[in-house]
């Protein structure tokens, strides 16, 4: 049996990441990775564009991620030296596909931050509009290197209360949502005429199958982070106990937060009357007369993104510190500080989150930018959780022993893992049939042709590295 354990210890000092991520850390750490700033604002356009079977999209996507998790999390807990899916993707499928994995999946937090660097410059100008363009995002992105850098606990709590104000948020639409329809606030005909406004005005497909795919487009983005407790899982205490209860509860959360939300929306609103361009959660507490609505949701949308670039911020740090122990990343980022907190790693992401800023000085149209990077974004995190499939087909191959003997397998196993790549093969298909998203389709290969180019000055010592760790 393999003990390779690139994430724990450098050579050099020594140190290990501290487990010090409490059971309900991680489970908001999980439902602030399920619930995207796509479901808040970007849900006003997957509604106009594919009517009420948007509802089916996220079901779909949910239940297919359900999967890869529970791939991921039978890995992960197969061998306790697996810190992340770069530690077991780098054990069972070699140096190569563990350096992909690794610098892939900072690449894809490092852009979502800068994504996010700017949507907060936008959200604050909203109550202050002279705001100068850099203060926001700089005073944001200083705030949470800083309190990164003090300890993994103060990163769970932050995480904890960001997941927090959404879920209320969430909970509060429905709960609003729900007495509108039962009282046929907008529907004198009754409960029952309201709910059929999920069927008449079109149907459930009423843009037919081009609508339908369409909504997959922006769906997919909302989902990423999903996979998020599996890098957290290194920080938490009791994994095998904690990261089965986070990974189970992807069902409920997906049932709630997004297609139990999007239905009250459907229902008090009729599809067709949603604004593209508005956030849904904005119309519906301005129906029931609250003249703040507009602040509120600028408020939750803001932590949102607040939410995702502390995630992306934890997330570049662990995997720099993880490529750089294995000798597939540059030596400063395998020291950790006297906090036990990877700060070499943390403070040259927080830099390139500065890009961000600059992208606001910049002339053109930074939105139709902004949507091919968060194109380039989706797929490179369709890359990682297919690596992550993979790693698991080879796991059954090798280890038989270990699957044997897991206490949180996979469903469906060998089989259900070829669906979930399927459907990855499948979405790509559908990013390759709009004009913005097939310039991001376009784009990304220059990322992989990049780390190829930089792979073989690393793949000597990490193989030597490899050797001495057996």
């Amino acid at each position: 049996m393999q003990n390779h354990d690139p994430a724990v210890a450098t050579a050099s000092t020594g140190q290990h990441l501290q487990r010090n991520l409490r059971n309900r850390h991680l489970q908001l750490i999980a439902i602030g990775g399920a619930i995207g700033t796509g479901l808040f604002m970007g849900s006003g356009k997957t509604i106009s564009l594919a009517g009420p079977s948007v509802i089916v999209a996220y079901a779909v996507i949910g239940s297919v991620l359900f999967f890869m998790m529970r791939a991921m999390g039978e890995l992960l807990l197969s061998n306790l030296h697996y810190k992340s899916f770069v530690d077991f993707n780098y054990d069972l499928l070699g140096p190569c596909a563990g350096f992909f994995t690794g610098w892939t999946y900072w690449f894809c937090w490092v852009v979502t931050g800068i994504a996010d660097v700017v949507a907060i410059t936008g959200y604050i100008q909203f109550w202050i509009p002279g705001v100068p363009l850099w203060l926001p995002g700089t005073l944001c992105i200083s705030l949470l290197l800083g309190l990164n850098l003090l300890t993994v606990k103060l990163f769970g709590e932050l995480e904890f209360w960001f997941a927090l104000v959404k879920i209320v948020a969430i909970v509060s639409l429905i709960a609003i949502g729900a007495v509108l329809i039962a009282i046929g606030f907008t529907s004198p005909s009754g409960a029952r005429a309201a709910v059929s406004n999920l069927w008449s005005h079109g149907g459930w497909f009423p843009h037919g199958g081009a609508g339908f795919l369409a909504a997959f487009q922006i769906a997919v983005f909302a989902f990423v982070g999903i996979e998020l407790i599996g890098t957290a899982s290194a920080e938490a205490q009791d994994p095998e106990r904690n990261l089965p209860k986070a990974i189970n509860a992807i069902p409920i959360r997906v049932i709630v937060f997004y297609i139990l939300a999007l239905l009250v929306i459907m229902t008090v609103t009729p599809w067709d009357q949603v604004a593209p361009d508005r956030s849904p959660f904005v119309n519906l507490f301005m129906l029931i007369g609250i003249p703040i609505a507009a602040s509120l949701i600028n408020f939750v949308v803001l932590t949102s993104a607040t939410s995702s670039a502390n995630s992306g911020i934890y997330s570049t740090g662990r995997m720099l510190y993880g490529l750089s122990a294995s000798r597939l990343g540059p030596r400063p980022f395998a020291r950790l500080s006297n906090n036990d907190v990877p700060a070499n790693g943390l403070g040259y992401s927080c830099l390139l989150l500065f890009i961000g800023v600059l992208l606001l000085y910049q002339e053109g149209d930074i939105m139709k930018a902004f949507t091919i990077v968060t194109t380039i974004s989706s797929i490179c995190f369709i890359f990682v959780w297919s690596l992550i499939m993979f790693a698991y087909l080879r796991y059954r191959r090798l280890h038989p022993e270990r699957h044997a003997s897991s206490i949180f397998r996979m469903p469906g196993g060998v089989l259900m893992c070829w669906v979930v790549l399927v459907f990855f093969a499948f979405v790509l298909w559908v990013f390759g049939q709009k004009e913005d998203t097939l310039t991001g389709l376009l784009y990304t290969p220059i990322w992989f042709v990049a780390l190829a180019i930089c792979y073989p000055f690393y793949r000597r010592q990490a193989i030597e590295h490899r050797k001495h760790t057996h």
